[in-house]
């Protein structure tokens, strides 16, 4: 579902969550803080997945470039809810969230797991150099938590550990979302028609 401000009380589980799993992986990942996701959730920004009260996963997105980019990331399932497909349906219910708020928004994805790589493809989108993902400098400094952060400042942020994935909307039709939530984003936009 999309997050709302109700869902903060997991946002500490969430980082936690994040935090356990790049350790297991010895992989990267931006560190965010409690108020960072706070806020995605109340702006309608946030996917998150309970079974009942007990968290499940959780997505998020974030526009870059002015509008002109938008990230999906933050990616994480709780270790008791892997390999059921927690993953897919909510970086499916992210993508569509980006392509319907920013229809126009190139989305683009940094990972270095497989399994992100390939709910991707599917999705659309394709590997990409880091020249044609967002130069905007507030994007690339959430890199500065990663432990690879080092291969991207050595390659003038050419390369790194992750793979760059892009998807183009010129490419596709925009994609449906519920009207409850679409309702909600045009409150929290200010706007009576989300394009």
């Amino acid at each position: 579902m999309v997050a709302d401000a109700s869902h903060e009380k997991y946002v500490d589980t969430i980082l936690k969550t994040i935090a356990d799993a790049a350790k297991v992986r010895g992989t990267g990942i931006a560190k965010r803080t409690h108020e960072y996701l706070a806020t995605k959730m109340k702006e309608a920004k946030a996917v998150i997945a309970l079974e009942g009260d007990h968290f499940a996963g959780f997505s998020y997105i974030e526009t870059w470039g002015n509008k002109q980019y938008v990230t999906t990331s933050g990616l994480i399932v709780h270790p008791n809810y892997r390999g059921i497909g927690v993953a897919k349906r909510i970086k499916d219910l992210t993508f569509t969230l980006a392509r319907t708020r920013w229809p126009h928004a190139k989305i683009f994805s940094l990972t270095s797991g497989a399994a992100v790589m390939a709910m991707n493809t599917q999705l659309g989108y394709h590997p990409v150099t880091f020249a044609e993902l967002t130069d905007d400098e507030a994007f690339w400094r959430g890199c500065e938590g990663c432990i690879n952060v080092d291969v991207l400042k050595r390659t003038g942020r050419k390369y790194c550990i992750c793979t760059g994935m892009l998807y183009d909307p010129e490419e596709h039709l925009p994609a449906k979302i519920p009207a409850d939530v679409m309702d909600r984003i045009r409150k929290i936009d200010g706007i009576n028609k989300v394009k």
